[in-house]
């Protein structure tokens, strides 16, 4: 049985406003994963996932790197309790 992780990311750098959100989320569901994406108001983004470990630990490296036009300067990653999401959105 695989065990189910989630975790936080805030995304810092220029990640939004260039298609930050979008990718994720298509990442996310590349990778069978759940959660959220949404733009903070300090200009960072945060990234809630959830499911494989393995999935969710991709996702994330795959965050320190992001789409063509972003520049990441730091992900912080925090521990969250599972939550049994389904899908992965886009939030405002």
């Amino acid at each position: 049985m695989t065990s189910v992780i989630r975790r936080r990311a805030i995304v810092s750098g220029d990640v939004q406003g260039v298609g930050y959100r979008v990718w994720t989320r298509g990442e996310a569901q590349r990778h069978g994963l759940a959660g959220h994406v949404r733009n903070l108001s300090d200009g960072s983004v945060e990234v809630e996932v959830e499911g494989s470990e393995a999935a969710v630990t991709e996702l994330i490296a795959r965050l320190s790197v992001g789409p063509f036009g972003s520049r990441v300067d730091a992900v912080a990653v925090t521990p969250l309790t599972p939550a049994s999401t389904l899908g992965f959105s886009i939030r405002r």
